[in-house]
């Protein structure tokens, strides 16, 4: 039993740590074609930092969404019941 939970454990941290990189990743690259836009056509600079304020939530909710599930299995592990059922 502590042998899955460990296990969980060690999947929880590598569903946070790998969503927290790409999340990164994702702002990173997009905060420097916004600057790279913005410097080309000045004149749009408005229009184009609302999308990439935009695009800056819909990352980082999927990096939370990773981090929601992720607290699932380490406080309210669906997978716990079935284990205590197949052992006893």
């Amino acid at each position: 039993m502590e042998h899955i939970l460990g296990l969980v454990a060690l999947a929880c941290g590598i569903i946070v740590g790998l969503g927290a990189i790409g999340a990164s990743i994702g702002i990173a690259l997009m905060g420097g074609k916004f600057l790279e836009s913005s410097a080309r056509q000045p004149e749009l600079m408005n229009e184009l930092q609302t999308k990439m304020f935009i695009l800056a939530g819909l990352i980082d909710a999927a990096f939370l969404i990773g981090v929601a599930i992720a607290l699932l299995f380490a406080f309210a592990n669906p997978f716990a019941a079935t284990l205590a059922a197949a052992v006893h």
